[in-house]
């Protein structure tokens, strides 16, 4: 059996790096945060704890062998159901699963934590905020910009609403960001309504543009977004 202190040093550490991890998630508001990462972390290393050295005992008799990687491979499988937790579909967006890997990651860090790997775990752990805080900011800036569209649409008045869009676009009213609604100046009867949306791809863009154009009251469309600017 595991000295006392080196039981208890394992145990710490694994809560110390789940709680780093999980203090990320926190910081996003997400369901699984900070305790929740901890307690995963924790509660991985104490099954890891108990699988190599929980039947020491039993080994004593003759004829018994145990595999200390059996429970550890359940923990690997069974921590999916809190992955699955934190995933939510909103409409057409699914959001959680960064959330959701992240979970099933420090679980692997609890396990290496339990198993004594005390470089494995600090270093994934590492490697796992880097990924987690590190590559975001790169990721809304490469990528998430390039899938942000707009479209300045000239409707008449009071004819496009949120609950029109939704009428006629369906699910995709989720990626909404922005919905501005400003009344013509030179056109009383008229409204500038400027819509932007996250994440959409430019064929679909161009998909809903066709659907735009064709709700009743829309006169005029300018898009933004796209390889080249296009207006109806």
């Amino acid at each position: 059996m595991l000295p006392p202190l080196e039981l208890i040093a394992r145990l710490g550490l694994a809560a110390l790096l789940g709680g780093a991890i999980g203090f990320e998630r926190e910081r996003l508001s997400w369901a699984a945060g900070l305790r929740t990462h901890m307690l995963v972390c924790v509660g991985s290393c104490l099954f890891m704890i108990v699988s190599a050295y929980g039947f020491m005992g039993v080994l004593e008799h003759d004829h018994v062998s145990l595999d200390p990687s059996r429970v550890a491979a359940q923990v690997v499988s069974g921590i999916g159901f809190l992955g699955a937790g934190s995933i939510l579909l909103r409409g057409e967006i699914v959001r959680g699963l960064t959330t959701a890997a992240s979970l099933w990651t420090v679980a692997a860090v609890g396990l290496a934590a339990g198993g004594g790997l005390y470089l494995a775990a600090v270093s994934a752990t590492i490697i796992i905020l880097i990924i987690l805080a590190g590559i975001k900011p790169l990721e809304r800036r490469y990528f998430s910009a390039r899938q942000k569209r707009e479209v300045m649409i000239s409707a008449e008045r009071g004819r496009l609403t949120l609950h029109v869009l939704e009428k006629e676009i369906g699910p995709i009213t989720s990626r909404i960001n922005t919905f501005i609604v400003q009344q013509q100046k030179e056109a009383p009867n008229m409204d500038d309504v400027l819509i932007s949306f996250a994440r959409m791809s430019e064929s679909d863009f161009h998909t809903l543009l066709d659907k735009l154009q064709s709700i009743p009251g829309v006169q005029k469309l300018d898009a933004k977004g796209l390889s080249a600017r296009r207006t109806y």
